[in-house]
């Protein structure tokens, strides 16, 4: 599986015992405030298609939001005028990239739909694309 293999080397670079189960995230020997999931493949198939050295820094961004208890916002970013969107935000070199995401269940982060960002204004389709996704999460979940 690409995943695990991926997380095989963040083990390395971070020296991190990292667990991939059931599509939950798990940095391991940490104290976690929050738990990833990723719903699908949406997060995955953007993360796939990503340079490695933007594929660490979504990694170092993630084991942040995982955690610490008060996280910047510089690296996650509520989005007003949604049904509760956030966004966690990348920056590599002058490229920048946002994964949208929300929360379930108090401390559970969904992370779905990502894009590299080209305007200062995010774009409203991948906005609705995510409201969709979120959607269809909860429709799934029996909510």
């Amino acid at each position: 599986m690409q995943v695990i293999s991926f997380f095989q080397r963040l083990k390395i670079i971070f020296r991190l015992d990292i667990v991939v189960f059931k599509n939950y995230l798990y940095f391991c020997c940490m104290k976690f405030m929050r738990e990833i999931y990723y719903f699908k493949d949406y997060y995955l198939d953007f993360f796939n298609l990503l340079h490695e050295d933007v594929k660490l820094k979504f990694n170092w961004t993630l084991q942040l939001i995982a955690t610490v208890k008060k996280v910047p916002e510089k690296y996650l970013k509520h989005l007003t005028g949604t049904s509760g969107l956030y966004e966690v935000r990348v920056e590599v070199a002058s490229n920048t990239y946002r994964v949208f995401c929300f929360f379930d269940r108090g401390n559970l982060i969904v992370l779905m739909n990502g894009f590299q960002k080209k305007t200062q204004k995010t774009p409203k389709n991948e906005i609705e694309l995510a409201e969709r996704i979120k959607k269809e999460y909860f429709d799934e979940q029996g909510k």
